[in-house]
This record gives C-alpha cells, structure tokens and sequence, in this order.
C-alpha cells in the first residue's frame, strides 16, 4: 500500500496516507453524526454533531497510527527495519523490510499493537467516566465513549488468530515456536486468515440479501482483504522458502555494463539500443572508477531534447544514497522486500565499495522459476 500523502517522520518511522483513507474518515463522520449521537443526545444543531463526528474521526485515526507505530518501534527492538507506516480504508500497514528473526519476536511485534489499542481504549474509557463525573457535554462524552469501544473492538478483532491480523501473527509465531519451521507456521496462519474471511463475506452478503443490512457489505470488503492477504502472504512464505539461503551472487548478473558520469545524454543514446548500451540500466561511474549511482532510460527520458548535448549522466542519474545496495554474501530474502519498494526495481551489489554485480526482480524471479522446477522435479 503506497502513501499518497506523506506526513513526516513519528519516532524516526515514515508516515503517510492513502487516499483511501477518506472513505473511513467519511463512513465514521457520518455514521456518528447521522446516527449515534443524535440517538443519543436528540435536539443538538447539526453542526454540533457534524463538527464533533469528523473530530471524533480524525482521533480514530491517531488511535490506528498508535497502533501502527508500536508494531514499528518494537519491530526496530528486534531488528527489523521499518520501511514505513501508511494509513488506508481499512486500517493502517507497518512495511517491514524483513521478517522476525525468532518466534519471540514475531510474538513481541505482533502483541505491540492490540495491546497499544487496550490502553488506548483504557485511556478513552477513563476519560469519558472523568467528563460524566464533571457534569461535561453529554455529548462530547458519548463521542469519547465511542472512541473508547471502538479501540477495543479493534484490539479484539485484530488478536483473532488469522493472518494478515496481529492474532495471526500470534498463531504463527506459537506453531513456529512449536515445529521450527516457518514455512509451516506461515501457512498455518494463511489457512485460518482465509477460512475467517470467506466466513466473513458470507455472513455479509447474508446480512445484506436476507436482512436488508447494508453494513455487511463492510464485513464482506474486510473479509475479501482477509482472503487475498492471507493468500499473499502464503506466497511470500513460499517465495521465502525455496530461495531460503541463497546469496545474491547466486542470482546477480556480474559485470555490468557501466558509463561514465562525464558522458552526454546525446552520446549515450548515440551507442544503444543496438550498440553497446542495450540495457535499460545502467551503474554510473565516477573517473576514479566509484560508483555513483545508477541511470535508468526512464530518467534519461526526462531530459529536454534542448540539453541532451550538454546534460551528463552524472546530472541525470539517481545517486547511490537513493539507491539499494547489497554485498554479495547477503541473502535474496533479505533483499526481495527492499527491491519490492525501490524506485527502480535494482540493487547494485558491492564488495567493499567496489561494483561486482547488479540484480533485479527479474533475476530473482527467473531464479525461484528454476528452484521451484527443479523441487518439483526431486519430488
């Protein structure tokens, strides 16, 4: 899930929405100040309950970030990098960059975030009692009220044990705990997030076909994301498991070709596709023979026609601090996930700074084609 807007960095973690997240702000805004508190407080002005459920709404999403980030920071404890945090219709996503190292700390990272939810719902709980004790607005104190259920309706929602929810996180770390084998965990956990989603669509369209209830179609939407990440995530494990200790210099193609941070736009297009230069990427050298980055004929593209004599790779290329690098010894599960989110869909790989190789998810695919053919076939 990629942000569309960014908002910073929360306790050094990347943060962003998705534009999707204007669906959950409206359905909450709405269902509160067109239902609940005007059951609940009749006779207010509209604007009343309007303003208090889109603020309402908008701490319902601080509440999903708290969440998010504790999975983040106790994943950063335990030595999983953190991609980023992106909020969407359905909740919040925490982009690790690798999985738990052990099954305690799988169990750690997952337990973070319906615990957070708990307090967060404790905290709302007190406060909600502490305004009614001070004769407060009724109706600030419902919305408080309801901030304080929904946190706990999230936390145990979340601990139900299936994949992609922490509960089954929860699960798989217990039968990786159990059978040392994480593929087995993996799928353990895939098998109960699909069979809970399948139960939720049907319990959706049920609810929508034989009782008019159109709020089954929100449980069906969640239980369709259930199945597909549940399977997803299956595939992953299986992607994981037969590429399991193999380095990237098993897969990288070695000695690419490179040009130079001093050469044109125009003399580079002069010599491809059909000379030298027939590849859609290239490493890009400084004259003491450093890497310094990496040039791809999208960014080339970019170029004016105007400037294309006088414009240098060096000024067009993506340097490589923006770029993902790798050793060769370093395993392709850890790098999968890091190419996944990378601009441009490569790593250079690096020997003690020098340039060795360069790998692709197309290397990687072509490589896992071979593994899974040549398993099948022993089999």
């Amino acid at each position: 899930m990629k942000e569309t807007l960014p908002l910073g960095r929360i306790a050094g973690v990347r943060v962003g929405l998705h534009w999707s997240v204007l669906v959950i702000v409206g359905l909450v805004t709405v269902g509160l100040a067109a239902g609940r508190l005007p059951e609940a407080h009749p006779g207010r002005p509209g604007w009343a309950y309007g303003g208090l459920a889109l603020l309402a709404a908008v701490v319902f999403l601080a509440s999903l970030l708290a969440h998010e980030l504790a999975h983040a920071v106790v994943a950063r404890r335990n030595g999983v990098e953190v991609d980023g945090i992106t909020l969407w219709m359905l909740g919040g996503v925490a982009r690790l960059r690798s999985e738990a190292p052990t099954p305690g700390a799988e169990l750690r990272i997952a337990a973070a975030g319906p615990l957070t939810s708990v307090a967060v719902g404790a905290l709302f709980t007190g406060l909600a009692l502490w305004l009614d004790a001070l004769h407060a607005s009724g109706l600030v104190v419902e919305a408080v009220a309801w901030l304080a259920a929904i946190n706990i309706l999230l936390a145990v929602f979340n601990a139900l044990p299936a994949a992609p929810l922490d509960g089954g996180r929860l699960l798989r770390a217990f039968i990786w705990h159990r059978t040392s084998d994480r593929l087995r965990a993996t799928r353990g956990a895939s098998t109960a997030g699909r069979v809970l989603g399948w139960f939720m669509i049907a319990t959706g369209f049920a609810a929508v076909i034989l009782a008019g209830d159109l709020s089954g179609l929100w449980a069906a939407l969640i239980g369709w994301f259930l199945v597909a990440t549940a399977t997803a995530e299956e595939r992953q494990a299986q992607t994981r498991g037969a590429l399991d200790d193999t380095p990237v210099s098993r897969v990288m193609t070695r000695d690419p070709v490179t040009v130079p941070t001093t050469a044109t736009v125009a003399r580079f297009l002069a010599e491809g596709p059909f000379g030298r230069y027939r590849h859609s990427a290239f490493p890009v050298l400084a004259p003491d023979g450093a890497v310094a980055g990496l040039v791809t004929i999208a960014l080339v593209d970019r170029v004016p026609l105007q400037v294309h004599g006088t414009a240098t790779l060096g000024d067009v290329m993506r340097p490589l601090t923006d770029i993902v690098t790798v050793a060769p010894d370093d395993l392709v599960v850890d790098l999968l996930p890091r190419l996944e989110t990378s601009k441009d869909r490569r790593a250079l790989v690096l020997d003690g700074g020098r340039l060795v190789g360069i790998v692709t998810l197309a290397d990687i695919s072509r490589a896992l084609a071979w593994l899974t053919t040549t398993t099948r076939t022993r089999s």
